[in-house]
C-alpha cells in the first residue's frame, strides 16, 4: 500500500470514528472494523484503562469516547507550567485538553490532526471543557504547520506508527522542538522479528498497531533525526489470548502462531531529547 493510500485509509477510519462519537452511536475504536474494537469494547486490551477516573471527570464524555490511543502520554511526559505542548494526531482532543490543564494559563497546548471530523469534535470538546489555552491545527504530522524551535514538548498517542513516512515525522518533530525540548510519546512497538504474513494478521486485529516499528529500529530512527537520551519503556504488552476470538474468526490457527507473536507487540512510552 502506498503512503498516500495509507493516509487515505487512516483519514477515513478516524473520520468515521469521530462521527460515531459525535452522533452518540458508540465509542471510537482502533480495530480495523467497527465491530472489532481491538476485541470487545468492554475489555479492549489496547485502549481500556489508560486514564484514571479523576482525569476523565475533568473532560467531556465525547473526548473520552473518542480516545483511540494505546497509552497516556500526558501522565508520563512530566509537563510543567508555562510549557508549549504539541500533540501529533490529536483526535478528539483528550490529551490536548489534559496537557492544557497541566501547563496552565501561561502555557499552550496545540493539537494537530488531518481529519476534519476529528478536528470538529475536538473543538467542540474544547468548548465544553471551557479550556482557553488550546489551539487545534489542521495538517499532517509529516508537515507540521509550526515554526522551527517553537515547542517545548511533543506528545502523541499511538499515531506515529500509522504514518507511512516515520523518518519525516521524526525530522519534523525535531525541527519544531526548542533546543532541550522533549519528545514524549506513546506508540506501539514490536520487540524482535515476526514473520510478515503473521504480522499482517495481527495488525488486522487492531488497526492501531499497523506499521509498528521494531524497537531497535525506532531507536535508530530517532537517533538519525538528531535525538539523544532515547528510552523505550514498555507500558502494556499484548498477548495472543487477547486476540484469540478475532484471529480465529479470520481462519488463523492461534495456537500455531502464538509462540511467534505472544508478548512481542507492546505499547511503549518513548522518550528522547533535542540537544
Amino acid at each position: 500500500m502506498s503512503a498516500q493510500n495509507v493516509k487515505e485509509v487512516v483519514k477515513e477510519k478516524y473520520g468515521q470514528a469521530a462521527l460515531r462519537v459525535a452522533s452518540g452511536t458508540g465509542s471510537a475504536c482502533c480495530g480495523a472494523a467497527p465491530s472489532s474494537c481491538c476485541g470487545s469494547e468492554s475489555v479492549d486490551p489496547i485502549t481500556s484503562g489508560l486514564y484514571d477516573e479523576l482525569q476523565k471527570s475533568e473532560l467531556p464524555e465525547t473526548a473520552v469516547l473518542a480516545s483511540l490511543g494505546c497509552g497516556n502520554p500526558t501522565a508520563l511526559a512530566e509537563l510543567k507550567p508555562g510549557e508549549v505542548v504539541l500533540d501529533l494526531g490529536s483526535g478528539g482532543g483528550i490529551d490536548v485538553l489534559l496537557s492544557a490543564r497541566r501547563v496552565g494559563p501561561a502555557g499552550k497546548a496545540y493539537g494537530l490532526d488531518m481529519t476534519d471530523e476529528m478536528l470538529a469534535l475536538a473543538r467542540e470538546n474544547q468548548r465544553k471543557a471551557g479550556v482557553q489555552n488550546v489551539e487545534f491545527l489542521k495538517g499532517e504530522i509529516e508537515h507540521i504547520p509550526l515554526p522551527d524551535n517553537s515547542v517545548d514538548v511533543i506528545i502523541s498517542n499511538c499515531v506515529i506508527n500509522l504514518s507511512a513516512d516515520k523518518d519525516r515525522v521524526l525530522a519534523e518533530a525535531f525541527r519544531v522542538l526548542k533546543p532541550g525540548g522533549r519528545f514524549a510519546v506513546s506508540d506501539v512497538v514490536v520487540r524482535g522479528e515476526i514473520p510478515s504474513n503473521i504480522r499482517r494478521n495481527v495488525e488486522l486485529w487492531v488497526g492501531c498497531i499497523a506499521g509498528a516499528l521494531e524497537e531497535t529500529e525506532y531507536i535508530s530512527k530517532l537517533a538519525q533525526a538528531g535525538f539523544t537520551a532515547i528510552e523505550v519503556e514498555p507500558t502494556r504488552v499484548y498477548h495472543v489470548e487477547d486476540a484469540r476470538e478475532f484471529l480465529t474468526a479470520e481462519g488463523i490457527d492461534v495456537d500455531a502462531i502464538a509462540p511467534m507473536v505472544d508478548g512481542k507487540f507492546m505499547s511503549a512510552f518513548i522518550r528522547a531529547r533535542k540537544p
